[in-house]
């Protein structure tokens, strides 16, 4: 697979006066992103809801996932001061045939980037790769609340479906998951 890059000016969450850094999106390696990738989003697992798994991925299995969702959807990282600040990918949608050209995707963000427009250029780069590769609608489970994940992904063109209620045990409570859809 060859590493596309793309260059995005994010907008900065420094003082204004401060130059904003330049933020480089790319396609993940496994060999290099996975031990970052899983430091990002441990916390998603173990502080709250956001995500429904319950024990954090270790770097290999992260590895695992990154080439597998890599090669069949895509996996781009953003980068910005050197740092690896978030990541978004695309993934199957369901097992049957019927749905072969619908993903799934998913954007971890690390809270220190939070606002900075890194959320927004992984989407911009991550949606357009998905229809290049032949897939027409892209969904979003949210564990609700999320206001700031559900704000991207409205900003981004996905719009509420339906929501799954209590449909899954988290931190000591049932959680509903709302379903957002982008057509590509």
């Amino acid at each position: 697979m060859t590493a596309a890059r793309w260059k995005w000016f994010s907008r900065p969450t420094r003082p204004h006066w401060a130059s904003a850094d330049v933020m480089e999106l790319r396609d993940a390696r496994a060999d290099m992103d996975a031990g970052r990738c899983a430091e990002i989003y441990s916390p998603f697992v173990t502080d709250n809801w956001v995500s429904f798994e319950v024990d954090p991925p270790d770097a290999a299995e992260m590895a695992r996932r990154i080439r597998k969702y890599g090669e069949s959807h895509a996996w781009l990282v953003a980068e910005e001061g050197g740092q690896l600040a978030g990541y978004a990918y695309g993934s199957p949608h369901r097992e049957r045939a019927a749905y072969s050209t619908s993903c799934d995707v998913g954007i971890y963000v690390d809270p220190a980037f939070a606002r900075g427009g890194v959320g927004r250029a992984l989407f911009a780069a991550l949606l357009p790769r998905l229809a290049e590769k032949g897939y027409h609608a892209a969904f979003a489970g949210i564990a609700l609340p999320n206001d700031a994940s559900i704000g991207l992904h409205e900003a981004m063109g996905f719009e509420l479906i339906g929501i799954y209620r209590e449909v899954g045990w988290k931190c000591d409570g049932w959680r509903d998951v709302g379903w957002w859809q982008r057509l590509l």
